[in-house]
């Protein structure tokens, strides 16, 4: 029997289910025994590989390359200083936030997925760019000076840590475990068969546009869950840092490494990718460098990423899906 393009997660026995629960309740109860920055390093780890899982899900498996997703990372930030200074919570606001986020996404697909390749790829950034620039006007945002969320001030230092991580432990967790269950079904089967020939697939009866539709708007939401956690982190929102074009390189980065189109490849990037900023974050220009040389290593040995040591050369994972679809 030919194997799922999971990488085998469709077939895991039991021993993998057992594994991942038993890491999630190790990471649940370790605030109890790790240190402050322990946990706060584990909070940007958990937000990067939900940037990650997101992207490879819109490139990665729908075949539509954003370099805009920092409009959603910002989007989900605003919303959030918005909704809380509307006298809205800080926790609820940020997922309530993300929501609306959604909401912004789905009038853009309307837009932006007309479009193909690299004018998908432009439009995105395009727009990225406008959205901030107008965010930037909005009083309460005071330029690029940035407001913080003060209301945050009012949770203790170790509560709000806390509750962070675990929103973020929980809801990294959700995105993983949903985008196996949305790529292990139609959805995800219709999705590489567009990415791999959009007029094939739509041939045979699949609604492209809408399948892409669903993609992108999920995709989006799950970026801007990712950016208001890091905002409840960061507290303070500037426009330049939250519709930064480096959270696109992030994404860009992790997945390419990590393996794109694969299920765990992202993740295994976004380690990767955590590592690298461990090791050289503290030596500033080098740190770029640094990550640089290792883009240009894998794309010169490793172009099918750290998951192209283990897939089998001989396998084509969109014509798995294909064949599941009959085209």
């Amino acid at each position: 029997m030919t194997k799922t393009p999971l990488l085998g997660m469709a077939s895991a026995d039991r021993r993998l289910i057992w594994l991942a629960a038993s890491a999630l309740a190790v990471l649940a109860i370790l605030p109890a025994f790790g240190s402050a920055l322990a946990v706060d390093k584990l909070t940007y780890l958990f937000i990067l590989i939900m940037f990650a899982t997101m992207w490879n899900l819109l490139a990665g498996y729908a075949g539509l390359v954003s370099v805009g997703q920092q409009a959603f990372v910002g989007l989900g930030g605003y919303a959030m200083v918005r909704m809380v200074d509307a006298g809205l919570p800080p926790f609820p606001a940020i997922f309530i936030a993300a929501l609306c986020t959604g909401v912004v996404a789905w009038a853009m697909s309307w837009f932006v997925l007309r479009m193909k390749a690299g004018e998908f790829a432009i439009a995105t950034w395009v727009i990225a760019e406008a959205i901030r620039a107008m965010v930037s006007f909005d009083p309460i945002i005071q330029g690029e000076t940035g407001t913080s969320i003060t209301a945050l001030n009012a949770y203790a230092p170790e509560m709000r840590r806390l509750t962070i991580y675990l929103l973020a432990l929980a809801t990294t967790a959700l995105m993983v475990w949903g985008s196996w269950k949305l790529l292990q079904g139609r959805t995800g089967a219709e999705a590489q068969a567009i990415r791999d020939d959009e007029e094939a697939a739509a041939s045979v009866g699949i609604s492209t546009f809408q399948v892409k539709q669903r993609i992108y708007i999920l995709a989006s939401i799950g970026c801007a869950v990712a950016g208001t956690l890091w905002l409840a982190s960061a507290i303070t929102f500037q426009p330049r840092t939250g519709f930064g074009v480096q959270w696109s390189v992030f994404m860009l980065f992790m997945v390419l490494v990590g393996g794109i189109g694969t299920f765990i490849g992202p993740i295994l990037g976004a380690l990767l990718f955590f590592a690298l900023q461990e090791i050289f974050g503290d030596f500033g220009a080098w740190y770029l460098a640094g990550v640089g040389i290792v883009a240009i290593l894998f794309a010169l040995y490793l172009p099918r990423g750290i998951v192209g040591l283990w897939l089998d050369k001989g396998r084509d994972e969109p014509l798995t899906m294909r064949k599941r679809l009959g085209i």
